[in-house]
């Protein structure tokens, strides 16, 4: 059986939550001449998806992980502590996984936007507990929406890490042209890949928070930072 509806939904590049307006990186590497046609696209996908994919995939299954145990009420039966303190502990744990300023600013106004419109298509009150933080991490409000909307951490995982790659992957066709079927079959080619990623994401949902994976992405922050600085820009990130 496929996805449930509503988790497509949450997949769907056409949901009204600002991913249009960020480039995953794409942009300031085009800038810089890291990408410039398909081969390199597609090395840059592979790069970032085993990377900040790996990170922001684990991270939505941890918190949906969380979320599902609030969502059921079971967050006591887990010995869990206080579900705000919960949320700000995968929050704290976001951030460390973001050395870009830049980064973490982005991924916090993509929260932002997710979340305004999550709670419109299947309001929670997991999802009000959210809201009353300052702006938490794209992952995070992710994983919530999975589990709100009856999805598993496993589906989570399977989202971010999809849009991972799919994100930068449309804005390379805006910003250098490219066919959009070559694209597309680029991204077919990564989806063992993704699904790998999304798999071993699945596998820490129910850990310790502070042993999520912690790959990094040194190119992929200066990336950001640069991008921030720059005159003229398309994308937000």
């Amino acid at each position: 059986m496929g996805l449930p509806a509503p988790l497509l939904l949450l997949a769907d590049s056409r949901l009204p939550a600002g991913g249009h307006a960020h480039s995953g990186g794409l942009e300031p590497a085009a800038e810089a001449g890291a990408v410039t046609d398909l081969p390199t696209l597609a090395a840059f996908l592979r790069g970032r998806l085993a990377t900040t994919g790996l990170v922001s995939a684990a991270l939505s299954a941890a918190a949906c992980a969380h979320a599902a145990r609030a969502v059921n009420g079971t967050a006591r039966a887990y010995g869990e502590p206080n579900e705000d303190e919960t949320w700000s502990v995968l929050d704290a744990e976001a951030d460390a996984r973001m050395p870009s300023p830049a980064g973490r600013r982005a991924s916090r106004a993509q929260g932002r936007s997710l979340l305004r419109a999550v709670r419109a298509m299947s309001p929670h009150p997991v999802l009000d507990v959210l809201a009353a933080f300052p702006i938490p991490h794209h992952p995070l409000v992710l994983g919530a929406a999975v589990a709100v909307t009856g999805g598993s951490p496993a589906d989570a995982a399977s989202i971010s890490a999809y849009g991972a790659v799919s994100g930068p992957a449309s804005a390379a066709v805006r910003l250098l042209g490219l066919d959009p079927l070559a694209v597309h079959r680029a991204l077919a080619d990564l989806a063992p890949q993704v699904d790998a990623v999304a798999a071993e994401a699945t596998g820490h949902a129910g850990g310790d928070p502070r042993d999520l994976p912690a790959a990094s992405a040194p190119a992929l922050d200066i990336f950001a930072e640069l991008h921030l600085q720059a005159d003229l820009r398309l994308f937000e990130s």
